[in-house]
């Protein structure tokens, strides 16, 4: 069980750090954007990458990392693209990941997926490496013991809150902000 707590306390400071530092960077409003369905999503997204985000770490930690933030923002254009008829894939890393590779994944999400070009593609790029720089930061900073399962606990738990992060920073790219509603009939 302490395990898990730690795991759990581990992964609340991570989303505190990157909400704030995408907050900071214009990249968040002050509400987070939530999406039910992109977030029920995470566990199939996630056995799906394993094999590759595990296997990809030792060597590029930062790119195993930021490729999952890439992932979400694919989710959220998904979603707000059409989401009848994406809801029920589920291939959606594959698919992605297949269409030039692995190591080209961030150029599939970014240019070939969400349209991104020149500097507004550089500026995705560098953003998501930041974040995942940051990610995996506080993860050497708890210097856990490589191969526990408490470091594989942790690196999910980047993953995870990578994942949201993303997906959060594109619906807000893509126009939804959550501010408060207010009925023009109550004025």
């Amino acid at each position: 069980m302490e395990n898990k707590a730690f795991v759990t306390e581990f992964e609340e400071k991570v989303k505190k750090d990157l909400t704030e530092f995408l907050q900071k960077k214009g990249a968040l409003d002050a509400h987070v954007p939530e999406c039910p369905d992109v977030e029920e999503k995470w566990p199939m997204i996630a056995r799906a990458y394993m094999p590759d985000g595990v296997k990809e770490f030792q060597q590029y930690p930062v790119t195993s990392l930021g490729w999952m933030m890439f992932m979400g923002m694919a989710m959220a254009f998904y979603w707000d693209k059409d989401w009848e008829a994406n809801a029920n894939r589920t291939d959606y890393y594959e698919k992605l990941r297949d269409e030039q590779g692995y190591d080209h994944f961030d150029e599939t999400v970014v240019e070939n997926l969400l349209g991104y070009r020149n500097e507004g593609a550089e500026s995705i790029h560098d953003l998501v490496a930041e974040c995942a720089s940051r990610v995996y930061g506080l993860l050497n900073h708890e210097k856990i013991e490589p191969g526990t399962e408490t470091a594989l606990g942790c690196y999910i738990a980047c993953l995870h809150q990578l994942y949201l992060a993303g997906m959060a920073m594109e619906l807000n790219a893509l126009g939804y902000h959550m501010t408060p509603y207010t009925n023009p009939s109550q004025n």
